[in-house]
Parts: structure tokens; C-alpha cells; sequence
């Protein structure tokens, strides 16, 4: 597939990418109860408010990407806030941008094209922007890993959906070249048998033409034999010889057909 044609369209969810995600949204909720025993514990329930919102609008769009262009655009750009609102409340939870992976990833799901990688490079570049806003140089250092799963999540999605449909046309096309060999198969057996009655219908005409005239023939000088003998019978002999000759030129022409119906 080309890079034209899967931009331009849509992928489905798959069961990894979806278990994925989770799985990092897990983390990142894991890491901040980890975190409360500390500096934040007075701010977790806000935490937990942020997460929670992101979580069900996550999920819903997931599961319903198909929505008014309009809509779509406005749902990025409420989880965008969501996720820098969460940043705010503590210079130590950098970790959160992991976020805009999520967002990244559903992004690829959700629009084509431009739009597609107009999120991703969105995503990305705040990403980096607020870790140096929030924590300076420090912040981006800290920033390279997220913004790299920002582009390599995405990537990996696309790459598995072209697989995919890669596989699925190969196996389609598998399919149409067995159903055309068990054509082709049809086909060279109906036309071997066309030309097995072809060679039939030429043999009945020989014989019908040569071997049955002559067994005509045979029969006539029969019953002229027949009535030679009762009246002339001195020209009995004679009508013998025809009769012998037409039996031996019979024959031959008998063995000749046989012998064309042989297997070669």
C-alpha cells in the first residue's frame, strides 16, 4: 500500500494497539498513586478527576471515532487540555505526557490524511513544549521518549493496518487465482471431451460413409447370388469373387477405424 493510500484511510481498532494503550493509561494512573504518598496527595483527587475524564472521553471515542469532523477536532482539543491541566498541578508528574501518546495513537483512528498527522505533529511538539515550559532544559531531556512514542505509536499502528490489508488481499487474490485454475481446470475437461465427440462424430461419418456402403454392397451381391444360384448357377462363382473382395475391403476399412480409436 502506498503512503497516499493509507493516509487517506481509515483504520480500524485493533485488540493489541487497544490493550496497548491501556496499558500505558494503567501506567501513567499507577505512577501517580505511587506519587501521592509524597508531594501530591493533597492534589490526587484532582488527579484522579483529570484521569477519569480523559479515560471516558478516551474510551468513548475510541469505540465511536465516526462523529461530525467538527466534534472530532473539539474532542482533541479538550483531552489537549485535560492533559496540560495535569501537567500544571505538578512540576514532578512529567510522565503524564504520556497522554499525548494515547492521544497520538487515536488520532491515526479517528482522522485521514493532513488531519492525521497534523494531530501527531500537534501532540509532539506539546509534548516538548511543556515539559520546557514547566521544568526548562530538564524538561527536555525529559521530553525525547514521549515524543518519540508520539510518532513511533502511530507508525506502528499504520504499518500493522497495512500489513493487514496487505495479508487480506493476498489472500484474496489467492482465493481468485484457485477459483480460476478450478475454471481453467473445467474448461480443459469440457474441451477435451468437445474434442472427444468431434473425433467420435468424424469416425461415425467414415464409418458411415466407407464400411457401411460397403456392407451394403455386401448384401446386394448376397441376394444376387442368391437368385443366381436358383436360376443361373454358373454365375454364382463370380458373384462369390465380388462378394469375398467386398467382405476383404470391408475389413480393412474396419481394422483402420479401429485402429484411429485406439489410445496413441
Amino acid at each position: 500500500m502506498s503512503e497516499n493510500t493509507s493516509s487517506s484511510t481509515h483504520i480500524r481498532v485493533s485488540r493489541p494497539g487497544v490493550i496497548a494503550a491501556y496499558l500505558v493509561y494503567a501506567a501513567i494512573v499507577g505512577r501517580t498513586l505511587a506519587w501521592s504518598e509524597w508531594d501530591i496527595r493533597d492534589l490526587l483527587p484532582t488527579y484522579m478527576g483529570l484521569f477519569l475524564a480523559f479515560l471516558a472521553l478516551f474510551t468513548a471515542v475510541l469505540w465511536r471515532p465516526r462523529m461530525h469532523p467538527g466534534l472530532q477536532h473539539l474532542y482533541f482539543v479538550v483531552q489537549s487540555i485535560i492533559t496540560l491541566a495535569s501537567l500544571s498541578l505538578s512540576g514532578h508528574l512529567d510522565y503524564v505526557t504520556g497522554l499525548f501518546v494515547l492521544l497520538s495513537f487515536q488520532a491515526v483512528l479517528v482522522f485521514t490524511g493532513r488531519a492525521r498527522w497534523g494531530w501527531v505533529g500537534l501532540f509532539t511538539l506539546l509534548t516538548g513544549g511543556s515539559l520546557v515550559f514547566f521544568k526548562g532544559a530538564e524538561g527536555l531531556a525529559q521530553a525525547t521518549i514521549p515524543m518519540v512514542g508520539c510518532v513511533i505509536y502511530p507508525a506502528y499502528v499504520i504499518v500493522n493496518h497495512e500489513t493487514e490489508t496487505a495479508r487480506a488481499k493476498s489472500q484474496a487474490l489467492l482465493g481468485e487465482l484457485q477459483e480460476t485454475h478450478r475454471q481453467l481446470e473445467s474448461y480443459a475437461g469440457q474441451v477435451e471431451e468437445l474434442a472427444a465427440m468431434q473425433e467420435r462424430n468424424r469416425l461415425a461419418r467414415e464409418l458411415h460413409d466407407s464400411v457401411s456402403q460397403t456392407m451394403f454392397s455386401i448384401v446386394l451381391n448376397i441376394r444376387s447370388a442368391q437368385i443366381l444360384l436358383e436360376r443361373e448357377p454358373a454365375r454364382v462363382r463370380p458373384q462369390l469373387e465380388q462378394l469375398q473382395e467386398l467382405s476383404g475391403r470391408a475389413l480393412s476399412q474396419m481394422r483402420a477405424l479401429i485402429s484411429q480409436w485406439r489410445p496413441g
